[in-house]
């Protein structure tokens, strides 16, 4: 596996590979890797000639009193973990090398970022827009690799590359557990041991609205109350959002679809910000 820390020389090694007629597929990160993060590197590696990690910490999709500070990071544990999967390259670039002096450039999409997370982070995926158009042109992928746990940037990406006509693939990864059933993230780091079973009340909301719905309750307006009413329950959560949206649009729904609708959350536990969603159908 070979670093590179530089847009030009990733740029060249990309454009080599894509002379000599490999494929590539590409798996941005911020690092702090785990098995979540492999999940994406092993499709990748079903899916393409040659694969390519990135590791960069996006100042630009952080907003104010949010952790970019504090994000956390183990470089080299990352590198190791990227040898083990068989990863060819990993770009690994400082903030100046992907927004150097006078950079004045954005992407931002007009109507799917206004939801979810998007709400209490406005400034958050014209960031994300912005840095992944950028490494995508660095890379120069044949296919991207994104995990559904952020299903909203799952969307936005999809999206943007459809408007932008940009020639990549798009590939969902499926949310991946730990044993008592937390959605994996780099920000459980942040849990204490005490605020473990709170950071549990996400993964069993889930469930908690799947059963509801198997109960024949089609009033989603009821189903968010009862989860709200459940999340609150745990100590050290505060609820940022409670959503039943359409899985495509990810505009608001309130009754009952019958193709099913995304439930997602996000909830503070402690200094961590987590989020989960599950698409749930009535048959499901």
């Amino acid at each position: 596996m070979k670093i590179i820390s530089t847009v030009k020389e990733m740029q060249k090694i990309s454009l080599a590979l894509k002379t000599k007629g490999e494929t590539i597929s590409f798996v941005p990160t911020m690092g702090f890797l785990h098995k979540g993060h492999l999940s994406l590197i092993k499709i990748a590696k079903q899916q393409a000639d040659t694969v390519i990690v990135s590791i960069f910490v996006n100042p630009t999709q952080f907003g104010p009193n949010e952790d970019l500070d504090k994000y956390p990071k183990d470089f080299k544990k990352d590198r190791e973990l990227c040898e083990n999967e068989g990863v060819d390259y990993l770009f690994y670039p400082d903030v100046k090398e992907i927004y150097p002096e006078n950079f004045q450039t954005y992407i931002e999409l007009s109507k799917l970022p206004k939801y979810l997370c998007g709400k209490n982070r406005p400034t958050h995926f014209k960031g994300v827009a912005t840095v992944v158009t950028k490494l995508f042109n660095i890379t120069q992928p044949d296919i991207a690799i994104f995990g559904k746990k952020d299903y909203q940037q799952f969307q936005i990406i999809k999206q943007m590359v459809k408007d932008l006509h940009l020639p990549i693939k798009i590939i969902g990864g499926e949310i991946i557990r730990e044993d008592d059933g937390l959605a994996m993230s780099s920000r459980n780091k942040y849990l204490k041991s005490a605020e473990r079973e709170s950071a549990l009340s996400l993964s069993k909301s889930l469930k908690l609205a799947e059963d509801l719905i198997k109960k024949g309750e089609t009033n989603l307006l009821l189903v968010r109350e009862e989860i709200k009413k459940f999340i609150e329950s745990f100590p050290y959560t505060e609820i940022d959002y409670i959503s039943t949206v359409d899985p495509q649009l990810l505009t608001n729904i309130d009754n009952l679809p019958k193709n099913g609708f995304l439930l997602a959350l996000a909830v503070k536990v402690g200094r961590a910000r987590l989020i989960d969603n599950q698409l749930i159908k009535k048959e499901s």
